[in-house]
């Protein structure tokens, strides 16, 4: 098993950043890929980032491209969502998840964290 606990999330203005943590345990922990999602009011949690076991491949969803750094510290058991050039639409509850293979599909996860929620005012 694996436990997933995010923090970091909180009320940013618009053009500001905002750095997510996600720190896990249990075990083999560098052996998941992990990713990060979110889910705004009345949408469905959808894709943000993932990185791989070893940190040398990241993924991004379009529409965090150039703003969003994903990376990970396997000594620490912990991940990171360095979010720069924050926009109102995103707004969300960010949830931290890992599984044994990428994928960009929620239902697919293995594990989740509750989530922390940001809050992007313009």
């Amino acid at each position: 098993q694996v436990q997933l606990v995010e923090s970091g999330g909180g009320l940013v203005q618009a053009g500001g950043s905002l750095r997510l943590s996600c720190g896990a345990s249990g075990r083999a922990f560098s052996s998941y890929v992990m990713g990060w999602f979110r889910q705004a009011p009345g949408k469905e949690r959808e894709f943000v980032a993932a990185i791989t076991w070893s940190g040398s491949s990241t993924y991004y969803a379009d529409s965090v491209k150039g703003r969003f750094t994903i990376s990970r510290d396997n000594a620490k058991n912990t991940v990171y969502l360095q979010m720069n050039s924050l926009k109102p639409e995103d707004t969300a509850v960010y949830y931290c998840a890992a599984n044994k293979f990428y994928s960009r599909r929620p239902s697919s996860m293995d594990y989740w964290g509750k989530g922390t929620l940001v809050t992007v005012s313009s």
